[in-house]
C-alpha cells in the first residue's frame, strides 16, 4: 500500500511548494522569489556599534536577513540603535530579532526591525519537565492561556507590518506538548500550529515556519509533517530551514547539506540557513551553494516517467526491509539490520598496484573504527587480470571486499577463480545492461568463479526476466543505479529503484554510489563535492535507504573513506566518532564558542558513541540537548554548567577548569576510554 505523500508535490520531479509571498522589510519571501540566505549576528547585542558593524558585513558577503538576539528588553531597545547604524551607512538588509522566553522583549523589538522570530517552547511557557496527564478541558485552558499570552504581539506586528517566524527547536517543546505528542517530529509540528492558529484566528498572515533539529533525521521528518498538516489546514506559509547546532568544519557541513538539500530536493524552502560554530561570513557561500542548486532542480525539466508507487514513509524513519548477506568469508554484512557498509576507490589504474597497497594501508592505519570495507578497483581489459590477482594476494587481511568495477565489453569471461583467504570480490558488470541473457551470462559466470555479483539498475520498472533472474540466482547480488539512469538526478533515480524491487518482490542489498556521473552540479571542487554527496546519499539514509556507500570522487582514497564515514555519522546512519552539538555564537553567548569547541574536542574526540552538546547557554531550556549525553553550557560569565542528558550535574565551574570536570564526569559514568 502506498503512503500518501502531500506534503511535497512529488519524490521524483523536484517541484517547488506553492506558498504565499511575505514582506520583511523591502525583501520578498516566499511564492516565486529566490531562496533568501540568512545569518545571525555573534556580538553582544548591547555593543550597538559591533552588531550594526558585523551586520552590514554580512550584508556586504551576501546575507539577505540578519537575525540579532534580543534575550531582554534592555537588548530589544538597542535593536533602535542599531537598525539606524545600518540604515546609515545605507544598507537596506532585514533586520529579525530572535526572542526567548519575555512576551515584553518581543512587544519591544517589534517596534525597531523587520521580523521578530519566537520559539513556540518557551514564549508563554517555563519548561519543567513536569509529567502530568492534561483532559481535554485542561488542554484547552491551556492553549486558551496561550492565546492571551501571543495575541499582544500578532496584534502589534499586524499594526506595524511586521513578519514573524514561528521558530521552533527540536527539545524545546511546552510540558503540555511533550505530554500530549512526546519529544517527536509530531510535537514539534503540532507546537507551531498552535501558535499559526492563533494568528489565522486575528487575520494576521506575515508568518514564516521553521523546525529545526540538531539531528537531520528528526529535521527533515518534521518539516514534511508540518506541510502536511498545514496542507489539511489550507495554510500555504513559506519556510525557513535549517539544522541547528550543527558544528563546525566538515561536519557541519554535510549535516546541513542532508537536511537543508533532502527538503529543497522535496521543493520545501524559501529561505535558508547553514548554523556554523565559525565566524558567520562563512555560513553564507555554503547556504548560497545549497540555494543554487534548489533553483536547478526546480526549474528543470520534469522527467517524463511515471512515477513508481512508493513504499517509503517520509512521516517515520524505518530501515528498508533488506535479507541479511555476508559479502566476505565471515565478518561483513550487510541489510537491514546492519550499519551501512563503506566502499571506496582508490582512484588508481591496476597497473599501479604498489601504490593502491600503499595508499590502503595508510588509509586503514589510521581508521580502526572508520576502515575501508570494500577497496573499489577499475578493470578495464584482459590483460589487467593478473594485477589483479597480485593486488588481491598483496591484501590479505587489510580489506574484507574488493570491489570490481568491470568496464570490460564481455565481463562474463575470463573472471579469476576465488582464493580464500584472499579477500573476496564483489563483481560489478558495469558495461552490462539489464538485457535477460546478458544478465544470465554473468550471473552464472559469477556463480562458476565464486565471486558475488553486482547488477546495475535503470531505476524504472524491471522485467519480468530480470526479476527471475535476481530472485533466483544462488548467490544473492548486490544492486545500485546506472550511471545513464533517466532520472533527472540520482535521488529520484534510487527511490524509483527501491520501488520497483519491492514491486518484483526483491529485497536485495542496495549500494549508493557518489561518483562524478552522480552529482548535482558541474564543478569538481572538493567543497561541491561534499555538498553534493551529502545530498544525494543522506537524502536516501534518512528515507532508510542504503545498505552499502561509497564515495569515489574526491581523488584520494582516504579522503573518500572519511567522507563516506562522515555522511554516515551526519545522517546518524552509523556512528564512527564522537558526536558535537555545537550551537553558533550569538549575541547570548558566554565564551568565545569556536575555540571552546576545539578544547572539548581535543579531549573527547576519540569518544566514538559519545555525542556532547557545547553551547553558548542555555536559552532553548535542557531540552535543546535531547540527543546529547552531555552538555557543556555556559551559565555565566566565565561559569560552566554540566549536563548529563538534561540534567544539570555541575554548576558554576570556572571555565578554565570546565573541559577537565567534563572529562571526570564521562569517566564518573563509565563513557571515557583511553585514546
Amino acid at each position: 500500500m502506498s503512503v500518501a505523500t502531500h506534503y511535497c508535490v512529488s519524490r521524483f520531479n523536484p517541484t517547488r511548494r506553492n506558498t504565499r509571498e511575505v514582506k520583511i522589510g523591502q525583501l520578498v519571501i516566499g511564492g516565486n522569489q529566490p531562496i533568501r540566505v540568512q545569518s545571525m549576528t555573534t556580538t553582544d547585542t548591547m555593543d550597538i556599534q559591533s552588531t550594526a558593524r558585523q551586520s552590514i558585513e554580512l550584508a556586504e558577503a551576501g546575507c539577505e536577513i540578519v537575525r540579532i538576539t534580543a534575550p531582554n528588553v534592555r537588548a530589544a531597545k538597542a535593536l533602535k540603535e542599531i537598525a539606524k547604524a545600518v540604515r546609515a551607512a545605507k544598507v537596506e538588509v532585514p533586520l529579525v530579532a530572535d526572542i526567548h522566553f519575555l512576551p515584553e522583549a518581543a512587544m519591544e523589538a517589534a517596534m525597531y526591525v523587520d521580523k521578530v522570530r519566537v520559539n513556540p517552547g518557551n514564549f508563554a511557557d517555563r519548561k519543567k519537565f513536569q509529567i502530568r496527564e492534561y483532559s481535554d478541558t485542561q488542554y484547552e485552558e491551556e492553549l486558551e492561556r496561550l492565546h492571551n499570552a501571543f495575541s499582544p504581539l500578532v496584534k502589534r506586528c499586524k499594526e506595524l507590518g511586521r513578519a514573524m517566524r514561528i521558530g521552533t527547536n527540536h527539545g524545546s517543546l511546552s510540558d503540555r506538548i511533550m505530554n500530549r505528542y512526546g519529544d517527536s517530529p509530531r510535537g514539534m509540528a503540532e507546537s507551531a500550529l498552535e501558535f499559526l492558529r492563533i494568528a489565522r484566528s486575528q487575520n494576521y498572515h506575515d508568518l514564516v515556519l521553521s523546525m529545526k533539529s540538531s539531528n537531520p533525521k528528526v529535521m527533515i521528518e518534521a518539516y514534511r509533517l508540518v506541510v502536511s498538516l498545514m496542507e489539511q489546514e489550507g495554510m500555504d506559509y513559506p519556510l525557513h530551514l535549517g539544522v541547528t547546532e550543527a558544528g563546525d568544519g566538515e561536519d557541519a557541513r554535510i549535516k546541513s547539506a542532508i537536511g537543508i538539500g533532502s527538503l529543497l530536493l522535496d521543493g520545501l524552502g524559501d529561505t535558508i540557513r547553514v548554523s556554523l560554530t565559525e565566524n558567520p561570513v562563512a555560513e553564507i557561500p555554503v547556504a548560497r551553494d545549497l540555494a543554487h542548486r534548489a533553483h536547478n532542480w526546480w526549474q528543470s525539466d520534469k522527467c517524463d516517467l511515471d512515477q513508481p508507487i512508493e513504499f517509503i514513509n517520509p512521516f517515520a524513519y524505518q530501515r528498508r526491509p533488506c535479507k541479511a548477506v555476508c559479502l566476505d568469508s565471515k565478518n561483513l554484512f550487510v541489510g537491514e539490520k546492519y550499519p551501512p557498509s563503506v566502499l571506496a576507490s582508490a582512484n588508481l589504474d591496476l597497473s599501479k598496484v604498489e601504490e593502491i597497497v600503499q595508499a590502503t594501508a595508510r588509509s586503514q592505519s589510521g581508521a580502526k573504527d572508520a576502515p575501508i570495507e570494500g577497496l573499489i578497483i577499475a578493470l578495464q581489459n584482459d590483460e589487467e587480470l593478473p594485477n589483479l590477482e597480485i593486488l588481491r594476494s598483496s591484501l590479505v587481511g587489510a580489506v574484507s571486499l574488493i570491489v570490481v568495477d568491470d568496464y570490460r565489453n564481455d565481463p562474463s569471461t575470463n573472471l579469476p577463480e576465488s582464493k580464500i583467504p584472499s579477500p573476496p570480490l564483489l563483481w560489478h558488470a558495469a558495461r552490462v545492461h539489464d538485457e535477460v541473457s546478458d544478465m544470465a551470462r554473468f550471473l552464472a559466470h559469477c556463480d562458476l568463479a565464486g565471486h558475488r555479483p553486482c547488477i546495475s539498475l535503470p531505476g524504472t520498472k524491471i522485467t519480468p526476466g530480470v526479476e527471475l533472474l535476481l530472485g533466483e540466482t544462488a548467490n544473492t547480488p548486490v544492486v545500485t543505479l546506472k550511471e545513464d539512469s533517466q532520472w533527472n538526478n540520482p535521488v529520484a533515480g534510487y527511490r524509483a529503484l527501491v520501488s520497483n524491487m519491492k514491486i518484483a518482490g526483491l529485497s536485495l542489498p542496495l549500494w549508493i554510489r557518489n561518483t562524478r556521473s552522480s552529482l548535482f552540479t558541474k564543478h569538481h571542487f572538493f567543497s561541491s563535492l561534499l555538498l553534493d554527496s551529502s545530498i544525494l546519499s543522506g537524502s536516501l539514509l534518512c528515507d532508510g535507504i542504503g545498505d552499502l556507500i561509497s564515495v569515489e570522487h574526491t581523488g584520494e582514497l582516504d579522503r573518500n573513506r572519511a567522507l563516506a564515514y562522515n555522511i554516515l555519522q551526519g545522517a546518524r546512519a552509523r556512528i564512527s566518532k564522537t558526536e558535537f552539538i555545537a550551537c553558533p555564537s550569538c549575541g547570548r553567548t558566554l565564551f568565545d564558542l569556536q575555540s571552546t569547541t576545539q578544547l572539548v574536542k581535543q579531549a573527547t574526540g576519540h569518544l566514538k558513541g559519545v555525542t556532547i552538546a557545547v553551547m553558548g547557554c542555555i536559552v532553548n531550556g535542557p531540552g535543546e540537548m535531547a540527543d546529547a549525553d552531555f552538555g557543556y553550557v555556559g551559565s555565566g560569565p566565565g561559569k560552566i554548567d554540566l549536563y548529563i542528558g538534561k540534567k544539570r550535574v555541575k554548576s558554576a565551574i570556572p571555565q578554565k577548569e570546565a573541559v577537565d570536570r567534563l572529562v571526570d564526569l564521562i569517566q564518573e559514568e563509565g563513557r571515557w576510554i583511553e585514546a
